[in-house]
């Protein structure tokens, strides 16, 4: 992106801010996360909010370091884990409900999205996945995990490609801006 994209305005907020809002606001618990450096932008950007920050000294790994970074904050009782993407602002706290709502009905361990057949984040899993999560899956991430555990995996249909879309490049950024102005477009004629 050549900028630090969760920084980048949406709305009357910015990237990250919105991706969070939707997560404070649905059922989930708390909110953990992880950036670059417990100092940096982000951070900064995110004082004030009721949420964890976890600084990753890794994050040039890949996104399974944050996961792990994260992993590692939380607390030993957790009992269910939302990995979520900073610059997913296509999430709704309307999907993350029905993601816990599924993961609750089903009874399965891990609980995915899937958007005309292809599976997307935020992804839910039980802690008891946090350990090997942790160990394993070091060239393929969470898909890893889905792949070692289908007989406990729940693939919820959704109706919203936003579970597809996260921002790498700045035509990316231009989509999602539009998609906003669609929504603020339906919501407000």
């Amino acid at each position: 992106m050549g900028c630090q994209k969760l920084l980048l305005p949406f709305g009357a907020t910015t990237i990250i801010e919105r991706v969070i809002d939707q997560l404070l606001h649905s059922t989930v618990d708390k909110v953990l996360v992880v950036v670059e450096d417990a100092r940096d932008s982000v951070a900064a950007a995110l004082a004030g909010l009721p949420v964890t920050i976890a600084a990753n000294p890794d994050y040039q790994s890949g996104m399974l370091s944050s996961v792990r970074c994260g992993l590692r904050a939380l607390p030993d009782h957790c009992h269910a884990v939302m990995a979520a993407l900073g610059d997913q602002p296509g999430i709704t706290t309307k999907l993350v409900d029905e993601l816990v709502q599924a993961f609750t009905a089903a009874k399965k361990g891990i609980v995915v999205p899937l958007y005309r057949g292809r599976r997307g984040h935020p992804i839910l899993f039980l802690e008891h996945y946090r350990t090997e999560i942790l160990t394993q899956h070091d060239e393929v991430g969470l898909r890893g995990l889905l792949r070692a555990h289908a007989e406990d995996l729940f693939e919820l249909t959704v109706s919203t490609p936003a579970v597809l879309s996260d921002m790498d490049y700045p035509e990316d950024y231009q989509r999602e801006l539009e998609r906003l102005r669609q929504e603020r477009a339906t919501h407000h004629p």
